[in-house]
């Protein structure tokens, strides 16, 4: 017991190595964890102080933990095992493909990688590029909201800044969980985005097991009261106006409500561009029928060159109007009851017609759509419609004289519009872009434009 062993240098290494770990492991991590936790809890607990609807343990899950609740779930557990069996494999592989779908899934949201450093970034990127505007068909009516309800915020889909404007303009509510398509499943954005507390979709997944894992999460995730925001149109808007909506996501939130349980309360999000930045990249796909969108790593690094050199040069300029508007909320229960029909697509066309009617004006689109459907006119008379459109919805500004020139001289700069003896008319060159910002303007469904309209036509006919 006593006596000398002698050992290989490179073996004593690897024991102490080995021991380390394992008393860390055991002893020293467990607490590490403890000590972090308790104070992350606290600082949950003072940020949610100032939220307007508090982040729900839910949320705040372990990983590894949600995922277990996941496979675990009943309904996942019957669904591994009918897919075992109409696949002839065993159900223990059944189970493990149900894991590597909720480990796809489920997100590992951090407080504070969302409110120290993603709403930040989302912060500066939406103010570099931007104007951005907020307004609210009824801001009591989203004050008013039963706090114990759902929060599920339900958006058009223009650009990818959609996510990046959003989350800047949601942070004094809640942290938003976004359903997030394939396209961001690379490393590390991936991590980026789960730690935002999005998930992983799959669009177009043909296995019952995977819908039925997606539709457990989405199913505890409302229950448990997490504010959610998704898009129904489930892709980018290639022709700039709001597309058929998907029912999808609909689908598994509405089946896992119950009249007598907690309500789910669908906020309309309307969102508009003076520029949507991957516009040219959408009128090509639009053009050529297909969702492929060919937009090269190279092109969008040399396009963020040029943008940070004209910025370090001093001739940098913003792309106008961002602007976002909240509509009239919906509650579940209170159209459940009014509904007698199919309850779910009757959902989806009142909360897409609640986005289209909250649609706002801004300045670029509304003048495509004015010399689209009117002709070449004066680029004044042109000026003085839109500050009419945007005075009618309550959101002129003293400085939107200044956001409808320079949007004007956008469209110019890119030949979208031209000017010619003081008239305003479309380009030849690219009509596709001056039919995808008329488009997005809406203003086929604005009462004030007809008003406007009415009055100068009867005005130039006497």
């Amino acid at each position: 017991m006593t006596q000398t062993v002698e050992l290989p240098l490179w073996l004593f290494v690897l024991i102490v190595v080995f021991a380390a770990v394992t008393f860390a492991s055991h002893f020293l991590f467990p607490s590490v964890r403890w000590f972090f936790r308790r104070r992350l809890e606290r600082a949950v607990a003072r940020l949610n102080e100032r939220l307007q609807r508090p982040i729900q343990p839910f949320k705040l899950a372990r990983r590894h933990d949600m995922i277990q609740r996941l496979i675990y779930d009943p309904q996942v557990a019957k669904a591994a095992q009918v897919h075992a069996h109409e696949t002839d494999i065993p159900e223990g592989v059944a189970y493990e493909q149900a894991r590597r779908y909720a480990r796809e899934i489920v997100p590992s949201f951090s407080a504070f990688t969302y409110f120290s450093f993603a709403i930040r970034v989302a912060r500066l990127l939406s103010n570099a590029f931007y104007n951005v505007r907020l307004s609210y068909e009824d801001e009591n009516a989203l004050k008013e909201i039963d706090p114990q309800a759902t929060v599920v915020f339900v958006m058009n889909h223009r650009s990818n800044m959609d996510y990046v404007l959003v989350t800047y303009l949601a942070a004094q509510q809640s942290a938003l969980s976004y359903a997030v398509g394939e396209w961001a499943r690379v490393w590390p954005l991936s991590r980026l985005i789960r730690a935002m507390g999005a998930y992983f979709i799959r669009r177009k997944s043909g296995s019952d097991l995977y819908r039925q894992v997606l539709a457990s999460y989405v199913r505890l995730a409302t229950e448990a009261g997490v504010t959610q925001a998704m898009f129904p149109e489930g892709g980018l808007s290639l022709t700039g106006a709001p597309g058929r909506p998907k029912l999808g996501l609909l689908k598994y939130i509405i089946d896992g409500t119950t009249p007598e349980g907690r309500d789910v309360v669908f906020v309309p999000v309307a969102l508009n561009y003076d520029r949507v930045l991957e516009d040219t990249i959408l009128t090509a796909a639009a053009e050529n029928s297909e969702r492929r969108f060919r937009a090269r790593i190279g092109v969008i690094t040399r396009w963020s060159l040029k943008q940070i050199w004209r910025r370090l040069i001093g001739r940098y300029k913003r792309f106008g109007i961002a602007s976002v508007r909240y509509g009239m909320p919906i509650s579940l229960h209170d159209f459940r009851e009014c509904e007698s029909r199919d309850l779910m697509t009757d959902l989806a066309r009142e909360l897409m017609k609640r986005i289209g009617h909250a649609i706002p004006i801004v300045p670029a689109p509304a003048a495509c759509w004015i010399v689209r459907e009117e002709g070449p006119m004066p680029e004044d008379q042109v000026k003085a419609r839109i500050s009419d459109l945007m005075r009618s919805e309550g959101r002129m500004r003293e400085t939107d004289s200044v956001a409808i020139t320079e949007a004007i001289d956008q469209l110019v700069e890119r030949r979208i519009l031209c000017r010619e003896s003081g008239n305003l008319k479309p380009s030849v060159e690219r009509l596709n872009l001056m039919n995808y910002y008329a488009a997005s303007a809406a203003l086929e469904k604005n009462e004030a434009y007809a008003a406007i309209a009415k009055e100068n036509s009867a005005t130039a006919g006497s």
